[in-house]
């Protein structure tokens, strides 16, 4: 497979599953109970229930060309390729009769051509439709529709045209990146305006990944249901209302690995975590929860959920419920207590800001944003936080004046 097609074939895909999400928030939006599957009867396949269960009532074909002016035309591969589908599927009965068969591509249907008398405006002429194509049958010595050509024969011409009039083409379809408009205009009421961006990544990336467990479950299951889209559209809406914030998936389910561990063991809160003998567990749990947190306010900071002003107002707030620990802490060891005493109580501290539930709005009840806040206060310079009762001076100790711990910004990133 060359570059080219290879490209062309990946953003086919990509289209089918894009277009599957545009297609079931219509569906969801109108009310529509349904099932939705990929790669199944068809490219996607819309399933309703019924009294005697899930029935297939609409399949769609997707078509997507880089170039916008590809041609369906009377023999075009685009258009036998669909038809041999569907008629294969009425002829072995896959397919049940009444189905709604729809073509929907990128490319443009010529004017009196097969595909333009399918199309579901005025110009509509099944019969002008079935002419055309019974035509093609006979004059066309193309190989590899021939497949297609003896689907389309083999039924009598009543069948022919029973399952032409369910066939529509919806041709001149928006491209892969044209898409995000009409996608946009599903959530339109889902966020603010300016938040759209924010909520369609989040969906699209739950959706990418339910496509992929339906697609590599064995055995493979009916498909994805209407309500399992409703109930990701409403937990995405909670998290965008203004009293909350949204977690990101890929961030609740990260775990450490040896690198980004190796990564952080220069930086200056693993050195506070160390100066009180934290375990190792603890360590590994603490730089965990500060890739979290430092990855998902960066994201809040990009996105414009969050304000830097808010960002600085919720710091305050931590600052001032760390001092109150650790000022109370201190009142309770003597200056001249034992280092191992002193060390007890920084781990006593540090076990507090583990379990503090301060939350940076009300909604956002994840802990590691917490956990992770506190660390990357730890990790300014000077820090704002610590948790040693002479943190301040034991960092100077064992920190050069070069600064072997890397710089970093004052929402706890590494200086560029």
């Amino acid at each position: 497979m060359t570059t080219f097609s290879a490209a062309d074939s990946a953003l086919g895909y990509l289209y089918q599953v894009r277009v599957a999400l545009l297609w079931s928030l219509r569906r969801a939006r109108a009310g529509a109970e349904f099932i939705v599957s990929l790669e199944t009867l068809d490219d996607v396949t819309f399933d309703a229930f019924q009294a005697s269960g899930p029935k297939a009532d609409e399949l769609l074909q997707t078509k997507h060309h880089r170039k916008s002016e590809a041609s369906l035309s009377d023999a075009s591969g685009d258009l036998w390729k669909s038809l041999r589908v569907w008629f294969e599927g009425h002829a072995n009965n896959t397919i049940p009769s009444g189905t709604a068969l729809y073509l929907l591509t990128t490319g443009a249907a010529p004017r009196d051509g097969a595909a333009w008398f399918l199309r579901s405006d005025g110009a509509r002429d099944v019969e002008k439709a079935l002419q055309k194509l019974e035509t093609v049958t006979q004059t066309s010595d193309s190989q590899s529709n021939a497949p297609a050509y003896q689907a389309f024969s083999a039924v009598s011409g009543a069948a022919r045209r029973a399952i032409l009039d369910n066939v529509v083409v919806l041709d001149r379809a928006p491209g892969i990146l044209a898409i995000d408009d009409e996608l946009r205009e599903q959530v339109h009421f889902s966020a603010a305006t300016k938040h759209l961006d924010a909520f369609l990544q989040r969906l699209e990336g739950w959706w990418l990944r339910r496509v992929i467990k339906q697609l590599s479950a064995v055995p493979q299951p009916a498909g994805i249901l209407s309500d399992e889209i409703e109930a990701e559209m409403t937990e995405l809406r909670e998290q965008f209302k203004q009293d909350n914030l949204p977690i990101d998936d890929d961030l609740l389910q990260f775990t450490l690995d040896d690198e980004t561990h190796a990564a952080h063991e220069g930086y200056q809160f693993v050195h506070q975590l160390k100066l009180i003998e934290a375990t190792k567990k603890r360590v590994a749990a603490a730089i965990r929860d500060f890739y979290r947190a430092f990855e998902q306010r960066s994201r809040w900071l990009r996105e414009d959920l969050l304000l830097v002003g808010d960002l600085s107002r919720y710091e305050r707030k931590l600052v001032e419920e760390w001092e109150l620990v650790f000022e109370g802490a201190k009142n309770e060891i003597e200056a001249t207590a034992a280092e191992a005493a002193k060390r007890k109580a920084a781990r006593s501290i540090l076990a507090w800001a583990e379990k503090a539930t301060i939350p940076i709005r009300p909604g956002v009840t994840e802990p590691f944003v917490v956990r992770g806040s506190f660390h990357m206060l730890a990790d300014e310079k000077p820090p704002r936080i610590g948790w040693h009762p002479d943190f301040h001076d034991r960092l100077a100790e064992i920190l050069n004046p070069s600064g072997s711990v890397p710089p970093t910004d004052a929402s706890g990133g590494e200086a560029e």
